[in-house]
Protein backbone atom coordinates (compact mmCIF):
# COMPACT_ATOMS: atom_id res chain seq x y z
CA UNK A 1 0.00 0.00 0.00
CA UNK A 2 1.22 3.14 -1.04
CA UNK A 3 2.35 5.91 1.40
CA UNK A 4 0.39 9.60 1.54
CA UNK A 5 1.58 12.57 3.15
CA UNK A 6 -0.96 14.43 5.32
CA UNK A 7 -1.76 18.33 5.64
CA UNK A 8 0.99 18.35 8.75
CA UNK A 9 3.25 19.01 6.11
CA UNK A 10 5.64 22.23 6.06
CA UNK A 11 7.53 21.19 2.99
CA UNK A 12 10.88 20.62 4.42
CA UNK A 13 11.60 18.62 1.88
CA UNK A 14 13.03 15.12 4.64
CA UNK A 15 10.75 12.92 2.43
CA UNK A 16 11.86 14.22 -0.89
CA UNK A 17 15.35 13.86 -0.10
CA UNK A 18 15.11 10.33 1.77
CA UNK A 19 13.04 8.50 -1.40
CA UNK A 20 14.96 5.90 -2.96
CA UNK A 21 12.74 6.06 -6.14
CA UNK A 22 12.20 9.55 -6.10
CA UNK A 23 8.19 9.01 -5.75
CA UNK A 24 8.24 12.72 -3.88
CA UNK A 25 7.63 16.32 -5.34
CA UNK A 26 6.19 19.35 -4.46
CA UNK A 27 2.71 19.86 -4.64
CA UNK A 28 0.44 22.99 -3.78
CA UNK A 29 1.46 23.65 -0.23
CA UNK A 30 2.70 20.03 0.51
CA UNK A 31 4.79 17.27 -1.17
CA UNK A 32 2.68 14.83 -2.69
CA UNK A 33 3.92 10.83 -3.76
CA UNK A 34 3.51 9.40 -6.96
CA UNK A 35 1.87 5.98 -5.59
CA UNK A 36 2.28 4.55 -9.36
CA UNK A 37 5.99 5.09 -8.05
CA UNK A 38 6.31 4.93 -4.78
CA UNK A 39 8.24 1.38 -3.65
CA UNK A 40 6.10 1.17 -0.17
CA UNK A 41 9.36 0.78 1.64
CA UNK A 42 8.48 3.47 4.60
CA UNK A 43 11.63 5.47 4.11
CA UNK A 44 9.58 8.75 3.93
CA UNK A 45 7.55 8.13 7.05
CA UNK A 46 10.60 7.49 9.04
CA UNK A 47 12.21 10.32 8.18
CA UNK A 48 9.39 13.12 8.67
CA UNK A 49 9.92 15.28 11.12
CA UNK A 50 6.22 16.17 11.43
CA UNK A 51 5.12 12.39 11.00
CA UNK A 52 2.73 13.75 8.02
CA UNK A 53 3.35 10.47 6.03
CA UNK A 54 0.99 7.70 6.35
CA UNK A 55 -0.22 4.46 4.54
CA UNK A 56 -2.69 5.00 2.64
Amino acid sequence: MAYVITDDCVMCGACADACPVEAISEGDGKYVIDADVCAECGTCAAECPNEAIVEA
